[in-house]
Formats: C-alpha cells, sequence, structure tokens
C-alpha cells in the first residue's frame, strides 16, 4: 500500500473521527486562508498529513468590508478610467497608491513607469533578427527564467505578478510547474473560428483618438492584433466591436456577457477569448518602452480570483476555467518576458471575475493608457500577437 493511499486513509478517517467527535468544526471554516480548524487537529494528532509540500499563502493585509451587493457591482467598475468632468483617475486606486511597502514586489508602473519586473541575473544578450513583415524586428528569446527559480512562490509573485490589496493567492494556485504544464495550444486549424476577440470597454480611447471614431479607440487597436494574427500567422479570427459601455460603465460586463456566450455557442471551434482593454493612469505616468528602436505601449494581463481576502470565496462569481485562465495568462506572460523583456507590466490579480470563465483559454488584456498614443497602442500588438501564436501553436516562429 504506497505512501498516498496510506495518508488519504488516515486523512478520511481523522476527518470522520473529528467530525463525529466534535461536529460544529465541519463549520469553522477560515476563507482568507483556506484552511480550517479541522486541517489544523488533524495534522496535530497525524502529523504524517503534513509531510506533503508546504502550501504558501500570499495574504495582504488590507481586507475589503463590501458587501454582497457592493462587489457584484464593482466587478464592472473598478478598472481604471478617466473621468471625462474632473479628468482624474477613477476606479482602482489603489494601484494609483502602490509602494513597495505594500508588499507588491513587482512593478509599479503607476508611480515610476521606468520599473519594471526583475530578472535577477537570468538575462542574456538581447539578439535582433530583421523581419520588415512584421513592422520591427523579430526578436528571438532574450531571456531565460530558471525552472527552478519559477518554482519558488515567492520569486514567482515578485517577478511576475501584482496582487490587489482585496485579494490572496497560495502556492497551491499559483504552482509554475503545473501552469507550464497544462496545453494552451489549439486542437484544431484554421478551417473554422479559433480565436475571439472583443472589448467590454469598447469606449477606451488614447491620447489622440478622435472623439466618436471607434477606429482610434480600442477597437482599432483589436482589428490590428486580428489582423497580424489572421495575415502573419494563419489564425481564424472573429473582431466583435460589440459596445457596452456607452450608456453606463457599470453594466458593462453583465452586458457584453449575453453576447460572448451567443457567439461562442454559434461558433463552439474558438478555444481563445481576448477581451481587450485600455488602462487609465495618472497624466504623469507613460506607459512605454522601446523594442527595436520602436515605441509601444506597456500591456498588462489580468486574472480575477472570484475570492475577496474578508469575504472569501465568491460563490456567485464562481469560475470552473480559472486554474486554465491563470496558466493561459502565466503562460503568456513568460514568453513576452522572455522574448520582450520591458513591455509586459505582469500579470495583476484581482478579487473579482470579468467574464473570464467562460473559456478556458481567456485572457484580459490591457493595452497602455490614455497617455499612450494610438500608434503606441497598435504598435505593441505586433509582440503581443507574436507571443500569442507561441502560446497557442507551440511554434517558436
Amino acid at each position: 500500500m504506497g505512501i498516498g493511499f496510506q495518508k488519504e486513509f488516515i486523512k478520511i478517517f481523522g476527518q470522520k473521527l473529528v467530525s463525529y467527535c466534535i461536529p460544529l468544526l465541519e463549520y469553522a471554516d477560515s476563507p482568507a486562508t483556506e484552511r480550517s480548524v479541522q486541517d489544523y487537529i488533524l495534522e496535530y494528532f497525524f502529523p504524517v498529513l503534513g509531510q506533503g509540500k508546504e502550501v504558501i499563502y500570499y495574504q495582504t493585509e488590507i481586507e475589503s468590508d463590501f458587501s454582497y451587493e457592493m462587489i457584484l457591482a464593482m466587478e464592472a467598475s473598478d478598472e481604471n478610467y478617466i473621468d471625462a468632468t474632473t479628468g482624474q483617475v477613477v476606479g482602482d486606486t489603489s494601484v494609483a497608491e502602490l509602494d513597495v511597502d505594500d508588499g507588491l514586489l513587482g512593478l509599479i508602473d503607476l508611480e515610476d513607469e521606468e520599473m519594471t519586473l526583475s530578472s535577477e541575473n537570468s538575462q542574456e544578450e538581447v539578439m535582433v533578427v530583421q523581419n520588415d513583415t512584421m513592422g520591427i524586428g523579430k526578436i528571438q528569446k532574450a531571456v531565460t527564467y530558471s525552472r527552478e527559480k519559477l518554482a519558488d512562490f515567492d520569486y514567482l509573485i515578485q517577478n511576475f505578478y501584482r496582487i490587489d490589496k482585496t485579494t490572496t493567492i497560495n502556492s497551491k494556485q499559483l504552482n509554475a510547474e503545473e501552469m507550464l504544464e497544462k496545453d494552451m495550444t489549439l486542437s484544431h486549424n484554421s478551417d473554422s473560428p479559433q480565436i475571439l476577440i472583443y472589448h467590454t470597454h469598447s469606449q477606451e480611447g488614447y491620447l489622440d483618438s478622435i472623439p466618436g471614431d471607434l477606429s482610434t479607440t480600442v477597437v482599432g487597436v483589436g482589428d490590428y492584433l486580428a489582423k497580424l494574427l489572421q495575415e502573419q500567422y494563419g489564425l481564424n479570427v472573429i473582431h466583435h466591436t460589440g459596445q457596452y459601455d456607452i450608456v453606463t460603465r457599470d453594466d458593462a460586463y453583465s452586458m457584453a456577457g449575453p453576447a460572448v456566450e451567443k457567439i461562442l455557442a454559434d461558433n463552439p471551434s474558438i478555444e481563445v477569448v481576448i477581451d481587450l482593454h485600455r488602462d487609465g493612469v495618472g497624466e504623469n505616468t507613460h506607459l512605454v518602452t522601446n523594442i527595436d528602436g520602436v515605441d509601444m505601449a506597456k500591456i498588462m494581463f489580468v486574472n480575477g480570483l472570484s475570492r475577496t481576502t474578508s469575504v472569501g470565496e465568491i460563490g456567485y462569481l464562481y469560475n470552473p476555467n480559472l486554474a486554465d485562465n491563470l496558466a493561459f495568462s502565466f503562460q503568456n506572460q513568460l514568453t513576452m518576458a522572455e522574448y520582450y523583456p520591458g513591455l509586459s507590466r505582469g500579470v495583476y490579480l484581482k478579487g473579482y471575475r470579468y467574464n473570464l470563465h467562460y473559456c478556458p483559454k481567456t485572457l484580459l488584456v490591457e493595452v497602455g493608457a490614455q497617455t499612450n498614443t494610438l500608434q503606441e497602442a497598435l504598435n505593441a500588438m505586433v509582440p503581443l500577437a507574436d507571443v500569442l501564436n507561441k502560446v497557442v501553436t507551440g511554434k517558436d516562429n
């Protein structure tokens, strides 16, 4: 009889025994740490259960005291945007106030756009090979991240993630080895639709956007991304340009959800869903980097964890695809960090869901901010398309 079977038998036996002797402990769960009183008692009396791999928890100090109803409303309105009347950044003000003391050791772009993810001596020389058809030089892998280092939870958090103050994450959920082992490649060819690009917030524009002209907003950026994926890489893409934030941003996710569901129902071959956004930052912040002589708006991936620090798991925002969502964003983030250092601002983790639950391979991508030019945002689609192609095809081309 194997050790794993023995431990499982002891665990089940112990749980039954503890539940029988002290039944109230079944209701003493601690959602913030995902460990119950029952777990601690079991490990005390049956220490063999604690000899497996330790689970490390990243828990922020500031807890949210928002009510059930407030959380539902905030999912739609918490993203940064610029109020047309006041010109102020509205939404996730906690991001604008980040500093190193907050325990977020990755990018602090809103305070200093020059700060970048640390590679801690893992970089090699950047090698550039000119390829005019891409619009910039085709950059080969410039940074190699050791899988041994990625297995270190603290290193993973510090180098690839930004965690909002209202949520928590642990090393079981963010396990680099498991996320990299997940197969994120497409299962079929381009004879039928493979990728959906859409915009929950279609009205998000750039420094030089023309009012009323969607081609100069994030929608136009989505057009270019779709074109690159189709013409450069031969992928079959649907770009949905529905507008869900015209009357109010607060209902955008609930308005966009049914439309996404219908597109997926009508096109069951779609395996990748990308919700393309534009962030909102302070007017003195310019989220830009230069790759092969081309200025590009920085990119940030976003994941909702459906869990806040004070409430715990949010059942009504359940996401059956959360593990795959996290793996997909991490594989894209790691690929971008290795091939295009400095382009990504990291993966931002928050407590909500953002309609990421419809498909395992779903991304929410923030392309620059209102202080970027449209051209900078368009330029960033060249490496983003390359990264996406690498991840979904498994080809380094």
